[in-house]
């Protein structure tokens, strides 16, 4: 591929991206009041933006207000109001960077204690031995329910775009709902998004269709794809370039290749897959067997830390290089990168022999740092995990308890007096 790590990007949309290096999205679980982004997301984007970073993808924005991935999840839906998206997109924009918003519905990875509805394609609850209690049980949706969300969808999108942000990141990874209809192990329907991989990708390509029908053609769509979900008799990576190619002629302007679910969670490096054990690019062999073939441009997330990392997955053809960790705690590396100097702080691997908890704890340390960033503060990389994972559970409680009352005011709404 033509040009190194600083050399800009032009996608299909006409957009370019300033470098090759991306803010991959992290979940903040930072919403405020009405589960809308306030000072603090502003504040961690405005930094980030300022660091050099070309492309900053924000956490999932959900677009179903009755199905978070959490109680501080961000929803934008056609009742939240615009203004403060639009601040979040200045401030993300403020030091140059390309802003995307991610947007995601959870499907069946709802926490059990969580009001509102719990989807999926199948009626297959998260399998975590004795940690599966705490999601809720599933109910297969029905065709009005997919059409409905694929709407939800489009709205989020075009909302987005009024915000000021310049694209969005369908999220289709991670085992979300989109991911669940893409996997056989969650899909086993016999009706037409079920059996063949055409019809479990069904509702993702509805999904870029409606999307791209109500946005601008100058507007970025991007789709968040599992290389692979490493569960045996999953979504694999022939799979995933079959996928790909589904997406091209639809207008998506990148993809970016992630792997792992709640289940196995090779996101955060835990994966049993022996291809994802390496210290950084945990999916860059993946990455190489589909580079070889895509038909649209790449981005790879998972593990980097180090320029010279970042510059061998875009030398082996892939466009551009996704960090999520480093950043939480490097906010400015791609400067630092500029200059040639390296990060002076990371974090060790939380090396727990519970997978599932291991990865929550990994999870909950970083979106510490992301708060601390947020308040102004430096990232502090030895934050015990248990310390963090403790604090963000009872941070949770509190979320919970706010999300209960709004979501209770959203669907019973008290009339102004006198009328």
């Amino acid at each position: 591929m033509a040009g190194g790590l600083y050399s800009p990007l032009r996608l299909r949309s006409g957009a370019v991206l300033s470098n090759r290096i991306a803010k991959a999205a992290m979940e903040e679980n930072m919403a405020g009041e009405g589960q809308l982004p306030d000072h603090r997301l502003l504040e961690l984007y405005r930094r980030w933006s300022a660091g050099g970073t070309g492309l900053l993808i924000t956490g999932n924005v959900m677009v179903h207000a009755e199905a978070l991935t959490g109680p501080a999840g961000i929803v934008l839906d056609e009742a939240s109001p615009l203004e403060p998206f639009t601040r979040w997109a200045q401030a993300a924009k403020s030091g140059g960077s390309t802003v995307w918003m991610q947007i995601n519905h959870p499907g069946r990875q709802v926490q059990a204690d969580m009001p509102g509805v719990v989807w999926a394609p199948s009626a297959v609850g998260v399998e975590l031995g004795r940690l599966s209690k705490n999601f809720g049980r599933p109910t297969a949706m029905t065709p009005e329910q997919i059409e409905a969300t694929v709407e939800r969808f489009a709205v989020t999108a075009t909302r987005a775009e009024q915000a000021g942000f310049d694209g969005v990141e369908i999220h289709a990874a991670h085992g979300y709902l989109l991911s669940q209809f893409l996997s056989p192990l969650v899909n086993k329907r016999t009706d037409a998004w079920g059996g063949s991989l055409e019809n479990r990708a069904r509702m993702l390509l509805d999904v870029v269709r409606a999307i791209r029908a109500t946005v601008s053609p100058t507007f970025a769509v991007a789709v968040k794809l599992n290389s692979a979900d490493f569960q045996r008799g999953g979504f694999d990576v022939d799979d995933a370039r079959r996928v790909i190619a589904m997406l091209e002629p639809l207008g998506v302007d990148l993809v970016e290749l992630s792997g792992g679910s709640y289940e196995s969670p090779a996101m955060t490096g835990r994966s049993a897959d022996e291809r994802t054990r390496a210290r950084e690019a945990y999916f860059l062999d993946l990455a190489r067997e589909l580079v070889a073939t895509s038909p649209l441009p790449l981005m790879l997330t998972g593990g980097v830390t180090r320029r010279e990392t970042a510059e061998k997955v875009v030398a082996d053809g892939v466009a551009v290089v996704g960090m999520g960790t480093a950043l939480s705690l490097t906010p400015d590396l791609p400067l630092l990168w500029r200059e040639h100097r390296e990060a002076g702080r990371s974090m060790p691997p939380v090396i727990w022999s519970n997978k599932a908890l291991a990865s929550a704890a990994s999870m909950a340390r970083v979106r510490h740092q992301l708060r601390r960033v947020a308040r102004g503060r430096a990232p502090r990389p030895g934050t015990l995990p248990a310390y963090a994972l403790v604090s963000e559970r009872l941070g949770g409680r509190r979320a919970l308890r706010r999300y209960r009352a709004w979501l209770s005011e959203r669907r019973n709404p008290v009339a102004p007096a006198g009328r």
